[in-house]
C-alpha cells in the first residue's frame, strides 16, 4: 500500500546543488524510517542518507562519501523526506531511489538495502564538468 515518488533529478554542473524529494503515500507509522540510495550501472546500490523520526524531531545519518555536503530532512507530518545536495561532483551521477522501512533497520545498519520493503522508481541525477 506504501508508495513512493521522488522528484528533483536533474542535469546539473559540477559544484551546483539539486534538492530531491520524496512523497510518501500511505505510510502511516507516527515514527518514519527512510533513506536515500544510488546506483550506477553494474554496480550495487549504496546508502547515502538516513533518517528516521517524529514530529519536528529527527535522526539524520549520511555515507562518508557525502558526508558534509548533503543533508537529508523528514517532515513526518506531510510524510516527505528531502535531500539537499550541495557541492555536487561527476561521481554522484546516479539513479537516486527513496526506501522506506515499518521498522527500524536491525542493528542500526540503515545501508544495507535489505533492511527496506518500500521502493520508488528512481529520479537520474547527472553531473557533468
Amino acid at each position: 500500500q506504501v508508495q513512493l515518488v521522488e522528484s528533483g533529478g536533474d542535469s546539473v554542473q559540477a559544484g551546483g546543488s539539486l534538492r530531491l524529494s520524496c512523497t510518501a503515500s500511505g505510510y502511516t507509522s507516527d515514527t518514519k524510517y527512510m533513506a536515500w540510495f544510488r546506483q550506477v550501472p553494474e554496480k550495487e546500490r549504496e546508502g547515502v542518507a538516513y533518517v528516521a523520526g517524529s514530529g519536528d524531531i529527527w535522526y539524520a545519518a549520511y555515507s562518508e562519501s557525502v558526508k558534509g555536503r548533503f543533508i537529508a530532512s523528514l517532515d513526518n507530518a506531510k510524510n516527505t523526506v528531502d535531500l539537499q545536495m550541495n557541492s555536487l561532483k561527476p561521481e554522484d551521477s546516479a539513479m537516486y531511489y527513496c526506501a522506506a522501512s515499518s521498522f527500524p533497520p536491525p542493528g542500526g545498519d540503515w545501508s544495507r538495502e535489505e533492511n527496506y520493503n518500500y521502493w520508488g522508481q528512481g529520479t537520474q541525477v547527472i553531473v557533468s564538468s
